[in-house]
């Protein structure tokens, strides 16, 4: 009975030895990652793409472009990619951001772009490629436009340049777990730039757009709509560009 004892307890110390090797091996093979951002338009009909169907189109377009993209290890090997202030369905962006991790090293990222574009849907194109610089923890703001037809300019301009003499313009933002709070968009936001531009109008704004302070500007349209009647429906909003706290462009 000993001596079986023994020969059972001798294949789990060679086990646990051969389990530990393995472990050290790939703690010594644990790759040098670098985060790379690919910078690309959505307008047009691709601004109703929501985050989750953007996820999928992005890692599909990444398989297909035969760029060097790093993998998760595991039994469902997948692309981890991390957005930046991602936009709310709807409106349309001339800053957005997409993160990957690549092993590869002095690969030419930028001759990339257009390999990338090609596996995109309409209405998202790539402009850049390259390695990140900045942490999405550093943005701050985000720049806008908000457009109106010629037939809506009008009003719209009335509408804007009263929200601009206005003391106070307060709404109520609902956060991440349904929490109410009253906002006073002034404070935010205490002045707007309008500009008319064949025949419409177009308003400029910069808006709080980071982890802890986000204010999207369909609030300020709310607020036009119920406080001066136009509707939220008739200025298109666009996204021109992302700050830091330093009012430098998040690169």
């Amino acid at each position: 009975g000993n001596t079986k004892r023994r020969w059972a307890r001798r294949p789990r110390r060679r086990a646990t030895a051969r389990a530990a090797a393995a472990a050290q091996i790939s703690c010594w093979e644990v790759p040098v990652l670098t985060t790379i951002r690919v910078w690309f338009t959505k307008t047009g009909e691709a601004s109703y793409i929501s985050l989750l169907d953007l996820q999928r189109v992005m890692q599909r377009a990444l398989k297909r472009s035969g760029l060097p993209v790093w993998y998760t290890l595991g039994f469902n090997p997948h692309i981890y990619m991390t957005f930046a202030a991602p936009l709310s369905l709807g409106q349309e962006s001339l800053a957005e951001t997409v993160d990957f991790k690549s092993e590869a090293e002095g690969y030419d990222w930028d001759a990339a772009a257009p390999a990338l574009s090609a596996c995109l849907p309409r209405g998202i194109k790539v402009t850049r490629i390259a390695p990140a610089v900045l942490d999405a923890g550093d943005i701050a703001c985000a720049a806008y436009e908000v457009r109106y037809a010629e037939k809506d300019a009008q009003a719209a301009c009335a509408a804007w340049e009263a929200y601009n003499a206005a003391p106070a313009a307060e709404v109520v933002k609902e956060g991440k777990r349904g929490k109410k709070k009253t906002v006073d968009l002034k404070a935010h936001l205490p002045e707007v730039q309008l500009m008319r531009k064949n025949g419409g109008l177009v308003v400029c704004m910069r808006l709080p757009a980071g982890s802890v302070l986000n204010v999207n500007p369909v609030l300020v349209l709310g607020w036009l709509e119920q406080q001066h009647g136009l509707p939220a429906a008739s200025g298109n909003i666009l996204r021109t560009g992302i700050y830091t706290r330093n009012g430098e462009k998040f690169s």
